[in-house]
């Protein structure tokens, strides 16, 4: 018997967007790069390298005279990379606090910041566990301890204590889910595992039959399928459900469709913050991000652009 599956794809006509202006200094400091031409280097947190990576890539290609170092590094090292004004660009996950902004101004400089995309906070499980359904209400309960052990939230697993493990202790995540997720609530399972990239928090999960990991959804995607609808094979990422109990019909993984519609609740805002003004390479990348090319990139790497207008469509694949 044939079987119809129904699969959301995203459609994206894209506009161009330039990044506002910010002051214009005439002094170089050393720096010999133009837009197009020269090396810099400049710091993303490490847990979206993934679509940076991309971004860079086909920047070096247009550009070819222009080398781009990432920093891939903490939230918190990031900030004071900028703060420092050691680097000019920094991607992250939230947008400075007035306090940074004052402390840049005392600088002489004015930084812009602004929304380049959307990933979602992805909640991921070893390859052999089967209980890939979670409410935000039973995840809440696992970070501050109110659970600790599998059965207490599915009762027929074997597998006892939950061990959660994220990227690092500094990260754009960590500060995600205590400052969005939980309140402002610290987080106090006593089975935390802090690894040092997402990269090794997919590893831990692989080769860890209780474990629970937390890690930027740009990580998931198979490159190997163009339509973003398939994950990486090595581990099984979890549906969350807004509902007390989590069941196939009322959670949703972080698929760009599901972060469009707001049906998948952990949805994070990528941000850039450009601190430039010699309006050179940095300034140049970070419009490029921005632009109809770097937002279908974005697109590209399985997350949802920041601009655009898109639609989605409806098909039947016979299966």
């Amino acid at each position: 018997m044939k079987k119809y599956l129904n699969y959301a794809f995203l459609g994206l006509l894209l506009t161009g967007f330039a990044i506002a202006s910010c002051d214009n200094n005439d002094k170089r400091g050393g720096r010999t790069d133009t837009p197009t031409s020269g090396e810099i280097s400049f710091a993303a947190d490490e847990s979206f390298s993934p679509v940076i990576g991309e971004l860079i890539d086909q920047f070096q290609f247009k550009y070819p005279k222009a080398k781009l170092n990432p920093i891939y590094t903490n939230e918190n090292d990031g900030f004071n990379l900028i703060k420092e004004m050691k680097t000019c660009l920094f991607f992250t996950s939230r947008p400075l606090k007035d306090s940074e902004v004052a402390y840049l101004k005392t600088k002489k400089q004015l930084p812009s910041v602004f929304p380049i995309g959307y990933d979602g906070l992805a909640i991921i499980v070893n390859p052999n566990n089967n209980d890939t359904c979670i409410s935000v209400k039973d995840f809440k309960r696992i970070l501050q301890g109110e659970v600790t052990k599998w059965n207490e939230v599915y009762k027929n697993s074997k597998l006892g204590d939950f061990e959660v493990v994220f990227d690092n202790n500094q990260s754009a995540t960590l500060h995600y889910v205590v400052d969005s997720i939980l309140d402002g609530k610290p987080i106090d399972n006593p089975h935390i595992t802090a690894a040092k990239t997402s990269a090794d928090v997919i590893d831990y999960v692989h080769d860890t039959p209780n474990a629970i990991g937390v890690i930027g959804s740009n990580w998931l995607n198979d490159k190997r399928d163009s339509t973003n609808l398939t994950f990486i094979k090595n581990i099984r990422v979890m549906s969350v459900s807004v509902k007390d109990e989590a069941t196939p019909s009322n959670s949703w993984k972080p698929y760009q469709a599901y972060l469009l519609d707001g049906r998948y609740p952990f949805a994070r805002t990528i941000y850039a913050i450009c601190v430039d003004p010699q309006r050179a390479l940095p300034w140049s990348f970070a419009n490029y991000v921005t632009s109809p090319v770097g937002q279908l990139i974005v697109l590209k790497t399985g997350l949802l652009p920041y601009r655009g207008d898109i639609t989605l469509k409806k098909v039947n694949i016979k299966k």
